[in-house]
Parts: C-alpha cells; sequence; structure tokens
C-alpha cells in the first residue's frame, strides 16, 4: 500500500475524491479508479458509510434527490459495500499506483478500513468534534486529514489540539461546505492562516466544480488538494455540480505540477540575463551609420542609427559619439566599433 508523509513543502498530493458518485454501483466505483489513475492524480478517495452505525431513520435530507430511497437512512445503506468489495477497490488503486483513501463516519467504518490497510484518515468536515472517533483513527498510528469545512477556529483549534497531544502526524484542510462553493467562500486567505496558526501541512477540499481554487492554492505551496470528480456532468447525483470532470482533472494535475516546478525554481534576474546574452545579441539593437560616412567625418545625430542584431555598442553610447570624428570610412548600417572615433 503506498504510503502519504506529510511534510511541509512537499509535492501536493492532489486527491481525486468520488465520494457517493457511485451511487451504490461497485462497477462504477472501480471505473472511477481507473479515470483517476489516468489523470495522473496520487489519490483516489471514497467514503465509507455503515447506515447502522452512523444514522437513525430521521435523519434528513440535505438535498432530496434519489427516486429509490423514501429516508437518507436507506440511502446510505444503499451506498455500503462489504469488508471484501472494498479490499477490492483497495486492490484496484494500488494496482493503478493511487493511494487509497476513504472517509470513515463511524468507529465501524475505521475498523473495517484499518484491516484493508488505510495509509491516512481523512476526518470529514461534520466529524471533526467526534472525539471517539478521531480516537480510533489515532490509534491506529495512520496520519490525520482535518477537514475544516464547518468549522470555526475554537472547534479546529481544539481538534489541533487533541491529535497534537496524541503525537498524530496530520494537515488542516481549508474547506468550506456549500456545493457548489462559489469563489467568494472559498477561502484563500485562510491558507497561509492555517499553516501560520498551527505549523502543520496544510490543504484545500475544494468543492467549486472548477479547476481555479486549485491551481491559485498550488501558487501558495499547499501540500494537499482535494476535488470532487465526476466522469461527466450529466452524472446523477447531488455532488455533480461541485466535481470536476476527468478531463478537467487531468488539466489540475497538470497545472499544479507546472506551479510546483516554477515555486521549486527561483530566478536570479543577473543570472539570467548573463545567461541570455546570446538572446540580448539576437534581441538588442547597435549603433551603426545611417548613410555612408567617409574618414574624418564629424559626427552628428543625423549619422547614426540603431539597429539589430546587439553585436555592437548599444545605443545608451549614441551620446558620446556626438562631437566625434570617425578614424575611417563606414558604409550605411555598418556598425561603428569602439575605436572608429576619437
Amino acid at each position: 500500500m503506498k504510503e502519504i508523509s506529510l511534510k511541509q513543502n512537499s509535492n501536493c498530493l492532489i486527491v481525486g475524491e468520488v465520494a457517493q458518485a457511485h451511487d451504490g454501483s461497485l462497477g462504477m466505483a472501480h471505473a472511477f479508479i481507473d479515470a483517476i489513475a489516468k489523470t495522473g492524480a496520487d489519490a483516489v478517495k471514497f467514503q465509507t458509510h455503515i447506515a447502522s452505525a452512523e444514522s437513525t431513520p430521521s435523519e434528513p435530507w440535505r438535498v432530496k434527490f434519489s427516486y429509490q430511497d423514501a429516508t437518507r437512512y436507506e440511502y446510505w445503506k444503499r451506498m455500503e459495500f462489504t469488508p471484501d468489495q472494498w479490499q477490492g477497490l483497495a486492490n484496484h488503486a494500488e494496482d493503478k499506483e493511487l493511494i487509497f483513501l476513504s472517509s470513515p463516519f463511524s468507529i465501524e467504518a475505521v475498523d473495517m478500513l484499518e484491516k484493508i490497510g488505510m495509509t491516512a484518515w481523512k476526518v470529514a468536515s461534520g466529524e471533526v468534534n467526534n472525539k471517539p472517533l478521531l480516537d480510533r483513527m489515532v490509534q491506529t498510528g495512520k496520519p490525520i486529514l482535518l477537514s475544516t469545512g464547518m468549522s470555526g477556529f475554537d472547534e479546529i483549534d481544539d481538534a489541533v489540539a487533541y491529535v497534537r497531544q496524541k503525537n498524530a502526524d496530520f494537515a488542516v484542510m481549508q474547506c468550506t461546505t456549500a456545493y457548489p462553493c462559489p469563489p467568494e467562500k472559498i477561502g484563500l486567505n485562510l491558507l497561509p492562516l492555517l499553516r501560520e496558526r498551527y505549523q502543520c501541512p496544510i490543504g484545500l477540499s475544494d468543492h467549486s466544480g472548477t479547476i481555479y481554487p486549485g491551481l491559485a492554492a498550488a501558487t501558495l505551496g499547499i501540500e494537499i488538494l482535494e476535488v470532487h470528480v465526476a466522469l461527466s456532468r450529466e452524472m446523477f447525483g447531488p455532488d455533480v455540480p461541485a466535481s470536476v470532470t476527468t478531463g478537467e482533472l487531468s488539466q489540475l494535475v497538470e497545472g499544479v505540477r507546472y506551479i510546483e516546478r516554477m515555486r521549486n525554481h527561483p530566478v536570479d534576474k543577473d543570472v539570467f540575463a548573463r545567461e541570455a546574452q546570446p538572446l540580448r545579441n539576437l534581441f538588442t539593437k547597435s549603433i551603426v551609420a545611417g548613410l555612408d560616412l567617409p574618414k574624418g567625418t564629424l559626427l552628428e545625430e543625423k549619422h547614426l542609427r540603431i539597429k539589430k542584431p546587439g553585436t555592437g555598442l548599444p545605443g545608451e553610447r549614441m551620446k558620446d559619439m556626438i562631437g566625434k570624428r570617425l578614424k575611417r570610412d563606414i558604409k550605411t548600417d555598418e556598425q561603428i566599433l569602439e575605436g572608429d572615433f576619437s
């Protein structure tokens, strides 16, 4: 099983979040693994729901979208996979060289996923204050990825202090619980604030349905980027408007890696100027004769022009040449060089 190493300033871990987009179909869940692997993302993430362990029949719908489930509880029930099926998904992800992740929503889900061999735990926004669940995750010794979608700083402070006192590796992820999330609520300003406040790796869990927040966050050096993924805009489900397509995920991965290369290679302008001398010769200009000038000509501004290439005296030297006398005949467009005048 591929491991996650949480280290500040490491390359960004890009996670394709399937969540419930498989709509309870095991085959569709496997199809997502294949599709996300092709994008170049680092990890695929699901959500592991065990209805009887996390919900009650009275749980209300966030959005009433299902044509076949009378209650939210029945929907979670339909989203369940067996332990063997989860193992098959994890094995498939490993075969595709993807890190396999799944957010547990109950202690029973943690127990099941731990047997599969989870490499890290993503704590969903609604579970940040669920201390028994956090305890069970911390007991495994695996890194903790804390989402902050519905939490103020008091609650985040408490959760961070809790996992820190347990000596767990952790990251804090800015998230806004809105589907889709408008640009005004992404919270890019919070990323450096979270890093400074908690002195830990930071990430963005993005629900905008676009690649733009992820690219912007990459310029700030985040360590984790999670985006919801749909195979197409025409898929069924409440999260599709908040998801990028697999084609867009490919663009996002390419963009983040490009940004990382820029960030990892700061440019020294003076060094670049020296290295660019051959290009300077092509793109800059030199002082040349504007007409045929005989030896002995007393140079005036009307005698001179500035033209490419830049292999001779630069234009800024023109003022030094006015009033000087030519020591040789110079033809039109011929460069006037040092030593040609006195």
